[in-house]
């Protein structure tokens, strides 16, 4: 299941414990919708892992929408987990400090609870 836009699109699979989120291209004024929307319709799973190695642009109105989903996992029970982002998303997250509220995962062996 995924959605397609020419500078963005999701990939997105669901399993009994994890759901997976695959973002690839910008997250942008013009295509955050796109992205918020997917982390909104993602079904209600102890975890979700967004993959955002593909991401290689991380706006404002992206930080937004990853603290708002966060938020909202966190609400029902559940974590929000960021894998394997790109070094200028990894910069993004520092920068506003997203790195201490949200986990990232570098690498398969930095979680247990990541399974590559």
């Amino acid at each position: 299941m995924g959605q397609r836009e020419d500078r963005f699109h999701v990939e997105v699979s669901v399993d009994d414990y994890v759901v997976d989120v695959r973002a690839v291209g910008e997250v942008d004024i013009a295509t955050v919708a796109a992205f918020r929307s997917a982390l909104w319709a993602a079904p209600a799973r102890p975890v979700l892992r967004l993959d955002l190695s593909g991401v290689r642009v991380l706006s404002a109105a992206g930080v937004r929408a990853l603290v708002a989903a966060h938020l909202r996992i966190r609400a029902r029970g559940g974590e929000l987990v960021l894998l394997h982002p790109d070094p200028v998303v990894a910069r993004v997250l520092r920068a506003t400090g997203l790195h201490r509220v949200i986990p990232i995962v570098d690498s398969c062996a930095d979680r247990e609870l990541v399974a590559c």
